[in-house]
Protein backbone atom coordinates (compact mmCIF):
# COMPACT_ATOMS: atom_id res chain seq x y z
CA UNK A 1 0.00 0.00 0.00
CA UNK A 2 1.10 3.56 -0.59
CA UNK A 3 -0.02 6.81 1.04
CA UNK A 4 2.15 9.59 -0.34
CA UNK A 5 1.49 13.20 -1.36
CA UNK A 6 3.85 15.57 -3.15
CA UNK A 7 2.88 19.25 -3.50
CA UNK A 8 4.74 22.33 -4.74
CA UNK A 9 3.33 25.77 -4.06
CA UNK A 10 3.75 29.18 -2.45
CA UNK A 11 3.27 29.85 1.25
CA UNK A 12 0.16 31.97 1.74
CA UNK A 13 1.28 33.38 5.10
CA UNK A 14 4.17 33.34 7.56
CA UNK A 15 4.37 30.22 9.70
CA UNK A 16 4.04 30.16 13.49
CA UNK A 17 4.82 27.13 15.63
CA UNK A 18 2.54 26.23 18.54
CA UNK A 19 2.67 23.69 21.35
CA UNK A 20 0.31 20.78 20.70
CA UNK A 21 -0.61 17.55 22.44
CA UNK A 22 2.27 15.73 20.74
CA UNK A 23 4.93 18.46 20.69
CA UNK A 24 5.48 21.43 18.41
CA UNK A 25 3.03 21.83 15.50
CA UNK A 26 2.49 24.29 12.65
CA UNK A 27 -0.04 24.63 9.88
CA UNK A 28 1.71 25.23 6.56
CA UNK A 29 -0.76 26.84 4.11
CA UNK A 30 0.28 26.63 0.45
CA UNK A 31 -1.28 27.78 -2.82
CA UNK A 32 -0.89 25.20 -5.59
CA UNK A 33 -1.83 26.31 -9.12
CA UNK A 34 -3.43 23.66 -11.32
CA UNK A 35 -1.57 22.62 -14.44
CA UNK A 36 -4.52 23.21 -16.79
CA UNK A 37 -6.79 26.13 -17.65
CA UNK A 38 -10.46 26.22 -16.69
CA UNK A 39 -13.32 26.96 -19.12
CA UNK A 40 -12.61 30.70 -18.76
CA UNK A 41 -9.00 30.26 -19.88
CA UNK A 42 -7.37 30.91 -16.49
CA UNK A 43 -5.54 28.67 -14.05
CA UNK A 44 -7.36 27.79 -10.84
CA UNK A 45 -5.43 27.53 -7.58
CA UNK A 46 -5.98 25.09 -4.73
CA UNK A 47 -5.28 26.31 -1.19
CA UNK A 48 -4.06 23.39 0.92
CA UNK A 49 -3.18 23.35 4.61
CA UNK A 50 -0.43 20.94 5.59
CA UNK A 51 0.41 20.02 9.19
CA UNK A 52 4.06 19.80 10.27
CA UNK A 53 5.53 18.70 13.59
CA UNK A 54 8.68 19.32 15.62
CA UNK A 55 11.83 20.02 13.55
CA UNK A 56 9.98 20.24 10.22
CA UNK A 57 7.64 22.88 11.70
CA UNK A 58 10.48 24.81 13.38
CA UNK A 59 12.73 24.88 10.31
CA UNK A 60 9.92 25.98 8.00
CA UNK A 61 8.96 28.75 10.41
CA UNK A 62 12.55 29.93 10.75
CA UNK A 63 13.66 29.85 7.12
CA UNK A 64 10.49 30.49 5.08
CA UNK A 65 8.02 33.34 4.82
CA UNK A 66 4.89 34.28 2.90
CA UNK A 67 5.41 33.98 -0.86
CA UNK A 68 8.26 31.46 -0.72
CA UNK A 69 7.97 28.34 -2.89
CA UNK A 70 8.15 25.05 -0.99
CA UNK A 71 7.89 21.37 -1.85
CA UNK A 72 5.93 19.22 0.59
CA UNK A 73 6.29 15.45 0.78
CA UNK A 74 3.92 13.75 3.16
CA UNK A 75 0.88 11.58 3.66
CA UNK A 76 -2.89 11.87 3.97
CA UNK A 77 -4.41 11.21 7.38
CA UNK A 78 -8.12 11.05 8.21
CA UNK A 79 -9.43 12.15 11.61
CA UNK A 80 -12.91 11.62 13.03
CA UNK A 81 -14.23 14.80 14.69
CA UNK A 82 -17.27 14.71 16.93
CA UNK A 83 -19.67 17.56 16.12
CA UNK A 84 -21.94 19.45 18.54
CA UNK A 85 -24.93 17.39 17.37
CA UNK A 86 -23.02 14.15 18.22
CA UNK A 87 -22.42 13.26 14.57
CA UNK A 88 -18.97 12.29 13.35
CA UNK A 89 -17.35 14.28 10.56
CA UNK A 90 -14.21 13.07 8.79
CA UNK A 91 -11.40 15.57 8.36
CA UNK A 92 -8.53 14.96 5.96
CA UNK A 93 -5.10 16.33 6.88
CA UNK A 94 -1.92 16.44 4.83
CA UNK A 95 0.88 15.53 7.24
CA UNK A 96 4.15 17.08 6.01
CA UNK A 97 7.03 14.69 6.61
CA UNK A 98 9.58 16.71 4.62
CA UNK A 99 9.52 20.30 3.36
CA UNK A 100 12.03 21.45 0.77
CA UNK A 101 12.70 25.18 0.44
CA UNK A 102 12.71 25.82 -3.32
CA UNK A 103 12.89 29.61 -3.53
CA UNK A 104 12.76 32.56 -1.24
CA UNK A 105 11.34 36.02 -1.92
CA UNK A 106 14.30 37.38 0.04
CA UNK A 107 16.67 35.58 -2.33
CA UNK A 108 14.75 36.77 -5.42
CA UNK A 109 14.83 40.39 -4.19
CA UNK A 110 18.60 40.16 -3.66
CA UNK A 111 19.23 38.92 -7.23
Amino acid sequence: MLNQVVLVGRLTRDISVNKGEHGKVATIPIAVPRSFKNSEGTYDTDFIDCVAFDHVAENTSEYCSKGDIVGVKGRIQTIDEKQEDDTIKKRIDIIAEKITFLSSKRQEEAD
